[in-house]
């Protein structure tokens, strides 16, 4: 049974307490108070920064490092981070037909993708399709094979970007997609996947459904919108059935126009498409006034602890007329702009921050430290129980009770609730032998972490009998993955003891 218990808060003091009271009939037990963490960096799924590179990085890109004066000390980006984001064309990707870039061990993606995981960093992925501002993003053979296309500029014919809806662009992309999948359906190597990628950057605007032109607009417009959302989200899912997958949220979402127009039902209909298959939420817009406006924020707040957001900053600070916001950022002062994302940033509730390339990955962490340490302590998710009752001994074959508050006290959620991930983080407790192996472990199915936002505490009592064989044990704790053979997943907020396979040491016990 599970007890809401607001108001009650205890951050730290380590250390068993008696338990005259019984710990619900159970006298024997001890109350523990496991030490929080405030800064420590948690590298957790969906949670945490986002350290991006370009598919062009060269890989000593990941040592990227900058001193901090406040620290007194220099310190790696990729330290601070939880996964690395690649963003780049389909061309790159899959320069040939059925030849994959990250297959070859020559081919720079490759080199980048297992530096990342090196590191231990899992790796996301944007795939561009849209040759206008960039450059021919789509492979030249699927062009070749008959797909249809947009020239956007006759200056930059080789610029071609194709239609979504041509079968013969959507047979060439369903393959690759495929082949995406086949090494990349894996959370321990991907943390996500961008899966729309059409339009301007792949950011889902200005998206052209005809070959005269992205000002195009006509009757049929809404039902290619519709039929492209629902292909290209159902073939990601389809094939991404372990991965999150992320949609942009903004208010042309999949529409000719670009973001200056105003299509706030069919875009709120478009993303809705690819919520109900499975997606997540993410903007390239924080912090910029005009295009972060209000249709965006309404629709972070009504998907709030429901799905995650994922958040990137809109402007470049070494490229963009930032000063221009209306928010009046002051000129040469980026750290104004990063405040600005950091604030909107915590309205949203985002679970992800972003480090991109260059300048803006310098302003954080010149500029704005202080912003880079505040996200990590109040960002994302932070989980931790708070007070734990366990027993100091045991009778072998009998039951036993343990009761654990918990509290999430990070802005975000831990979204076991997504498709992908489908309710497979527990809470559970362990008897550690002296090497600290798990000798017997109790899943705790009553308790879902997804549940737990705003700090609430959320209280469990569980009852479970106890098989080990007779002898000293330690009481450990983590929240596992099932679909794993009940392995932690899921770093904790405390101070505690850690072992090497991530439990968290509470206490000692023995089992009579």
């Amino acid at each position: 049974m599970m007890l809401s218990l607001a108001g009650m808060a205890s951050y730290s003091c380590d250390g068993p307490e008696d338990n005259p009271d019984g710990a619900g009939g159970y006298p024997e037990n001890q109350l523990y108070k496991p030490a929080f963490s405030k800064s420590k960096v948690l590298k957790n799924p969906l949670s945490g920064w986002v350290m991006y590179m370009s598919a062009s990085s060269d890989v000593s890109y990941l040592d990227t490092e900058f001193y901090i004066s406040e620290l007194a000390q220099t310190v790696k980006v990729r330290d601070y981070a939880t996964c690395c984001y690649i963003r780049t064309g389909w061309s790159i990707f899959n320069p040939a037909d059925g030849v994959y870039a990250w297959r070859d061990p020559s081919s720079q993606l490759y080199k980048l993708i297992h530096k990342a995981h090196e590191y231990g960093l899992p790796v996301a992925f944007r795939i561009v399709v849209d040759g206008r501002d960039q450059r021919a993003n789509t492979p030249q053979f699927v062009l070749d094979a008959g797909a249809k296309y947009l020239i956007d500029n006759v200056k930059y014919s080789d610029r071609k970007t194709p239609l979504p809806q041509d079968p013969v662009f959507q047979s060439y992309y369903e393959k690759f997609v495929t082949a995406l999948a086949e090494d990349f359906n894996d959370p321990e190597k991907c943390a996500f996947i961008d899966g729309y990628g059409l339009g301007k950057w792949g950011e889902g605007h200005t998206v052209a459904y005809s070959e005269l032109g992205c000002e195009v607009v006509d009757e049929n417009t809404q039902r290619l919108k519709e039929e492209v959302m629902e292909w290209i989200t159902k073939l990601y899912s389809s094939k991404f059935t372990n991965v999150p997958l992320v949609m942009t949220y903004h208010r042309s979402l999949g529409h000719p126009k670009g973001l200056s127009s105003s299509e706030y039902d069919l875009s709120t209909k478009a993303l809705n498409i690819a919520i109900n298959n499975g997606y997540i939420l993410r903007s390239d817009a924080f912090g910029m006034n005009d295009y972060y406006g209000n249709w965006e924020r309404g629709t972070a707040a009504s998907w709030r602890f429901k799905r995650p957001i994922i958040m990137e900053g809109g402007w470049i600070v070494g490229q963009h007329s930032y000063w221009n916001d209306p928010a009046k950022y002051r000129r040469d002062h980026p750290e104004d702009v990063r405040k600005g994302e950091y604030d909107a940033s915590k309205e949203a509730h985002v679970n992800m921050m972003d480090f991109r390339v260059g300048a803006e990955t310098q302003s954080w962490f010149t500029n704005a430290f202080d912003l880079v340490q505040k996200f990590i302590s109040e960002g994302g998710y932070r989980i931790y129980p708070d007070q734990v009752y366990l027993p100091a001994k045991v009778s072998q074959g009998k039951e036993v009770k343990i009761s654990s508050r918990w509290r999430n006290v990070g802005w975000g959620y831990l979204p076991n609730n997504i498709p992908q991930w489908n309710y497979r983080y527990k809470v559970a407790f362990s008897l550690l032998n002296s090497q600290g192996d798990p000798v017997e472990t109790y899943v705790m199915d009553e308790a879902e972490p997804s549940e737990w936002t705003d700090s609430k505490p959320f209280s469990y009592d569980f009852v479970t009998k106890v098989n080990a064989p007779k002898g000293k044990y330690e009481w450990g704790v983590a929240i596992v993955d099932v679909t794993k053979d009940n392995t932690p997943a899921i770093a904790l907020a405390v101070n505690e003891k850690v072992t090497s396979s991530g439990w968290v040491k509470l206490s000692t016990t023995e089992i009579e």
